[in-house]
């Protein structure tokens, strides 16, 4: 089956199965299609693993000092959580902006390890954010997984056996280096998830370098070194962006001022904050404070 010919049969089910059932995948763990009917502002967002393929639309992603774009039949897969910002750039009511996509499983990468051992692992130029054309590997057993929609039984039965070979098959892809290198228990990337679940934790606090490369079992040049290779961003860059974050989800969806969602966040001077978020945003906080109802 060719590339085009899956990505028409995604929006076929898609729009048989979805469009008007909001518990369409329920039956299938880890799967959703995002959808947007018109382009987008810069938003911020933290990715959990995951791989994404574009159905419909083009989409532009980054973090720290790398940015890619995607387009139709483009994949893009997260193996660490990372903040990152996006702009949808082409959608429309007519022709929306489709997204499939698959949350990873990392406790079912780790069993594939023994499996796996002798495929290649060390990459210096792997990154935690990696994207490229859909490779047909994996694009196969993903269109397997998503028509097990049409049955539930099936989906129940064969599902969970699908989903491994998906995983497998990532692995095993040009896009799966990173995942690769995480699934090592020693390795620079498994170390760094460790700090990132500790910073993730605590990221209203103060960071302590010396702490997080404890918790990485590395010495704090050798842990500042490998977590910017990992997740393109420095670990004080990185703390920042989940602040700012979650702040803007303050201003937004809660109401908070200014001056709170700052200080909630772990700012100590809601002017630092400020320009902070101008510099991340393009625009200043008190632009995000959603109006008053009355």
């Amino acid at each position: 089956m060719e590339k085009s010919m899956d990505l028409s049969h995604f929006i076929k089910l898609y729009n048989r199965y979805c469009v008007d059932n909001p518990n369409a995948f329920q039956n299938l763990p880890g799967l959703s299609v995002f959808r947007r009917d018109d382009v987008s502002d810069i938003e911020a967002v933290i990715y959990n693993p995951v791989i994404c393929l574009i159905l419909q639309g083009t989409k532009v992603t980054a973090i720290g000092d790398q940015i890619v774009e995607l387009k139709p039949g483009d994949a893009l897969l997260v193996s660490h959580d990372l903040p990152v910002i996006s702009r949808i750039t082409k959608a429309s009511a007519k022709e929306p902006y489709l997204a499939l996509i698959l949350s990873l499983d990392l406790g079912l990468v780790r069993s594939l390890y023994d499996q796996i051992a002798d495929a290649p692992v060390a990459d210096a130029a792997a990154r935690s954010l990696a994207a490229g054309p859909a490779d047909p590997g994996w694009l196969a057993p993903l269109v397997r997984y998503f028509e097990l929609i049409e049955n539930p039984l099936d989906a129940k039965v064969l599902g969970p056996s699908t989903l491994r070979e998906i995983h497998y098959r990532l692995l095993l892809s040009p896009i799966g280096k990173m995942l690769r290198n995480l699934i090592v228990t020693d390795s620079h990337a498994s170390r760094v998830a460790k700090a990132i679940q500790k910073v993730r934790a605590e990221f209203r606090s103060p960071l302590g370098i010396s702490d997080l490369a404890s918790a990485a079992g590395m010495s704090a040049s050798s842990f500042h070194t490998h977590f910017k290779s990992v997740t393109g961003t420095t670990p004080l860059q990185y703390q920042k962006d989940l602040r700012l974050i979650e702040a803007r989800a303050l201003l937004v969806d809660r109401n908070n001022t200014v001056s709170e969602a700052a200080y909630a966040v772990g700012y100590e001077s809601p002017t630092h904050f400020s320009r902070d978020y101008s510099r991340k945003f393009g625009l200043p906080p008190s632009r995000d404070v959603a109006p008053l109802v009355i």
